[in-house]
């Protein structure tokens, strides 16, 4: 094959990046929640014709690095015709918790039956049903947190299978949400389909594929130079959540990670078993970190595309916290368990490389989940968001505070979004001063978000690093845990990392997330 123009290649690179981009615009424009109008939790990407990543946006890594599997599964489920539209939530089926409902379809030249590509997004649905409002329940087993979606066909030849739409719409909370956020899933890929199609109507077929692989051939090569770059040897790191909701003592999370010439090994053996708690993770999530990690060890922006991790391999074992079978829990895995991974895989790192790792973010995505009836607006409501704390300090200098880190790339709801849409008030929503930890350079600080409720509600916290702070390293200190209270009438009660109550009209809720670690002695 000949040399890539470097030129074109970095064009072809934007180009495919742009669809994503658009996509991910469409998409946020045209649905319904907070949670993806407002928080952006959501992402999109192009694959070639084996599935394997072309191109993404700029959006949520644990998304991204999972969603492979997604297009694998449909791929082998059926064979998807022009107008397709396939969806996909089942963690053990290429989804990752239920909430994240994927959808994915083929993108066909004129006269051709296979795909050429394919498109994908996935995006946090508010509520998809199960014992709490939200999806994010305390759950012993998968059938509590919602309906559980194998790939299926919810849009065939254009049309929409009203039927399957029915069935979904009749097991959430807010039917009429979801059904805008699931269209405007599939005008996501609409547009998607158009802008790819007008790429390869103007540059031709043969010249996209061949920057298609020279884009994957760039990224394998930068990702080897950067291992390269690393001294050889192993290098292991465990941390622990919490727990995991149900069960009372922390939950072990290991990493070994192996560095041979071009290559490296990431081990996971070692780690917890699945617990009966909901923070089990499958071996997507647990890709999606170590992609995450060692992405962030190439200081150029390479396109992440298949061949950046073709020189790591990940050993998981089947059974455990990272890689659970049937019937786990799922609902904390994506989320808190991915967090965790991600600090375990970056210590590792650090041990290898000293001058470039940070310390540890605030670990956890302190997810809130709520709902019940507002009876101002008469109508029943559900509401999810993740709440952002302190970022962790490296050799280069401070961390940041009140940002979200590492496997999220979300957004805060805005405090007038949050009051018009829903029946709070916002009574605080501040950094939270000195929740970093010291060193030559503090670890960024969390955030304290106080909600008064208007009415009642069901509540449920998903989050970690209350028992223990985020680490340090090079001798600075770990960043404050973080802390959920509720104040009522005989004052502020403190709650479990992991808990479901009912909260009643007029008390507050106090989130107050941790900081991150310090750096340097």
């Amino acid at each position: 094959m000949s040399k890539a123009d470097p030129v074109e290649l970095g064009l072809f690179r934007h180009l495919l990046a742009s669809i994503c981009e658009e996509m991910g615009v469409v998409l946020r424009k045209s649905a319904y929640s907070v949670n993806i109008k407002e928080r952006r939790d959501y992402s999109c990407a192009i694959y070639d014709e084996n599935g394997e990543t072309a191109a993404m946006g700029d959006h949520m890594p644990v998304h991204l690095g999972a969603m492979p599997d997604s297009v694998r599964q449909v791929r082998a489920s059926f064979e998807l015709g022009p107008g397709d539209v396939a969806i996909v939530n089942d963690p053990f089926r290429g989804g990752t918790h239920l909430p994240d409902i994927t959808a994915v379809a083929g993108v066909f030249l004129k006269g051709e039956r296979k795909p050429r590509f394919y498109l994908a997004n996935r995006a946090h649905h508010s509520d998809v049903g199960g014992m709490s409002p939200g999806s994010m329940p305390l759950a012993r087993e998968i059938y509590q947190e919602g309906i559980r979606i194998p790939p299926i066909l919810l849009v065939r030849r254009g049309v929409t299978d009203a039927g399957l739409l029915g069935l979904i719409l009749s097991n959430v909370r807010t039917p009429e949400e979801r059904e805008g956020d699931l269209r405007a899933q599939i005008s996501a890929i609409d547009r998607g389909r158009s802008r790819l199609l007008d790429i390869v109507a103007r540059h031709g077929l043969p010249r996209v594929e061949r920057n298609l692989a020279a884009l994957n051939g760039y990224s394998e090569k930068m990702m080897r130079a950067r291992i390269a770059a690393l001294p050889d040897g192993e290098y292991a790191f465990e941390d622990f959540l919490d727990n995991d909701g149900i069960s009372e003592g922390g939950v072990r999370i290991v990493a070994r990670i192996s560095i041979r010439g071009t290559e490296a090994e990431v081990d996971f053996t070692g780690t917890d078993p699945q617990t009966e708690g909901s923070v089990n993770a499958n071996h997507a999530v647990a890709i999606a970190a170590v992609t995450y990690c060692f992405r962030c060890l190439i200081p150029e922006d390479v396109p992440v595309t298949a061949g950046l991790m073709r020189p790591v391999r990940v050993i998981n074992p089947a059974g455990t916290v990272t890689n659970a079978l049937p019937p786990a829990a799922m609902a904390a895995g994506n989320v808190e368990t991915s967090q965790r991974i991600t600090d375990v895989v970056l210590g590792a790192l650090s041990k290898a490389a000293p001058d470039l790792i940070p310390a540890a973010s605030s670990g956890t995505m302190n997810n809130l989940s709520f709902g019940g009836y507002d009876p101002f607006r008469r109508r029943p409501f559900a509401y999810y968001e993740t709440i952002a704390g302190g970022m962790g300090a490296s050799p280069r200098g401070p961390g940041q505070s009140a940002v979200h880190t590492h496997m999220t790339n979300s957004l805060n709801t805005p405090c007038e979004a949050f009051e018009h849409q829903y029946p709070l008030r916002v009574r605080s929503y501040r950094i939270r001063r000195g929740s970093g930890g010291q060193g030559r350079h503090a670890g960024g600080d969390g955030i304290v978000r106080e909600l008064e409720f208007l009415t009642g509600a069901e509540v449920t916290i998903l989050s970690d690093r209350r028992a223990r702070g985020p680490y340090g390293l090079a001798g600075g200190s770990a960043g404050a845990p973080g802390a959920n209270r509720v104040r009522g009438t005989k004052g502020w009660r403190r709650l479990d990392a992991k808990v479901r109550f009912r909260i009643e009209a007029v008390e507050t809720l106090s989130i107050e997330t941790p900081g991150g670690g310090g750096f340097g002695g």
